[in-house]
């Protein structure tokens, strides 16, 4: 919280604090324990979400993003990319990034545009992403980009790379100067015949699009556990500069249309929470099974 204001007056990204927070254990917190993360819970990550995003919801944004990019290597990665990849995560306080909005598509996946073509044992990507958070400063990205042929539907016409930051090709764009959140590092990312191994590919080819969902069942109670530590942190400055402000010779905090109003804020802040703890799926591992046939139950 100290330092809160200076990253929102300046956009600077939160190094110091990402290496502390990283240092306690609190990045990576859902990388399984074999390749050094905490091996925590659905729950014990939305309790974090909340906590940080009371402080300054930039800095849990740019914490988080590493389990959104990570997820996918949790998923469906092989021995080896986990070893790698995730192993680059637990040894350094390294940040990793999710590389699938597009300009023009928001948050419509299956409308991306950005392409690979295969050609021999390698693939070749061309095509541009926005708004990709930790985008400056990623070792690594997940990417999904389309492979199939015109007309084939969503669930068969992407497939999931992990590409390497310093990939000839790859530039990352300027800084986005943000509204909010702005401790975050956002940009664009552009891919100009950037070639990927083969063994960068996660899980199966056409499959691209089914993993991404799955990460974002994984990965939306986090942002709403966000937005809960944020109403939660409104709430609490309202009320000190209730009980603070005079009116009519008493704090306005006494004053029955206040009292009303804090009241509301406070039973929808509750709510809120709840309601996030269950969606979450219980205390479920994102690699064990029926976690997301769980949250699709309780939705």
């Amino acid at each position: 919280m100290p330092k809160s204001a200076h990253h929102d007056k300046t956009g600077e990204y939160p190094q110091e604090l990402f290496r502390k927070a990283w240092e306690l254990g609190l990045v990576n917190a859902h990388i399984p324990e074999a390749y050094g993360g905490g091996g925590l819970g659905n729950l014990e990550g939305i309790v974090l979400a909340e906590e940080l995003s009371y402080a300054d919801a930039g800095v849990m944004t740019a914490i988080e993003i590493n389990t959104v990019a990570a997820l996918p290597v949790i998923l469906a990665g092989s021995e080896a990319q986990k070893r790698e990849y995730l192993g680059r995560l637990t040894a350094a306080p390294t940040q990793a990034a999710y590389a699938v909005t597009e300009p023009g598509t928001g948050s419509d996946v299956a409308a991306i545009k950005t392409r690979a073509e295969k050609k021999g044992d390698e693939w070749i990507v061309n095509g541009a992403k926005m708004w990709i958070t930790n985008g400056g400063v990623a070792n690594w990205y997940f990417l999904l980009a389309r492979t199939g042929a015109p007309g084939t539907p969503a669930g068969s016409a992407f497939t999931a790379f992990i590409v390497d930051r310093n990939t000839p090709g790859l530039t990352v764009g300027v800084k986005e100067d943000m509204l909010g959140q702005r401790a975050s590092d956002t940009r664009g990312i552009t891919f100009e015949d950037v070639r990927v191994p083969a063994a960068n590919v996660l899980g199966r080819e056409g499959d691209g699009f089914k993993l991404a969902m799955r990460v974002f069942d994984y990965t939306r109670p986090p942002v709403a556990a966000g937005a809960v530590g944020i109403a939660r942190r409104a709430t609490d400055e309202a009320i000190a500069y209730a009980l603070q402000r005079r009116s009519m010779g008493v704090p306005i905090a006494q004053h029955q249309a206040v009292a009303f109003k804090i009241a509301d804020m406070a039973t929808g802040v509750e709510a809120a929470r709840l309601l996030t703890y269950k969606v979450s799926g219980g205390r479920g591992r994102p690699d064990s099974a029926g976690w997301c046939d769980q949250a699709r139950k309780v939705l």
